[in-house]
């Protein structure tokens, strides 16, 4: 799996999951329009991510490919944050995310759906 995102490569693997696989070319309009960056600075972050193996480059026009999904960047994310901050207690992060938050009766069934749902895959 890829390395950690930072920020900057987040956005451009945003644009890429929304959109689809592109030309550099395009993702640097794409991202002059929506965040303001210029082509360099694009450029620099695609080759980013290319290193940390989330985008393949192929030719022609420096076509990016997205080989690292939103899902498999939230799982890392997920995963990153459960070791970093409840010593990689899955039961930990739920229980302090359940006790932080401002729930729905309806959203509270979805939850328990969810957990229904994963127990039985």
């Amino acid at each position: 799996m890829a390395e950690k995102l930072f920020d900057s490569e987040r956005k451009v693997m945003e644009a890429l999951w929304r959109e689809g696989d592109m030309t550099a070319g395009q993702l640097a309009k794409i991202l002059k329009e929506e965040i303001g960056w210029n082509r360099n600075t694009t450029y620099t972050v695609i080759k980013k991510c290319v290193e940390k193996g989330a985008i393949q480059r192929q030719e022609p026009n420096f076509f990016c490919k997205a080989l690292l999904t939103r899902r498999q960047a939230q799982r890392q994310e997920t995963s990153q944050l459960i070791d970093r901050m409840f010593s990689g207690s899955a039961e930990q992060f739920f229980a302090a995310f359940l006790s932080d938050g401002e729930f729905t009766p309806e959203q509270l069934d979805r939850l328990r759906r969810m957990i229904d749902e994963s127990e039985g895959e």
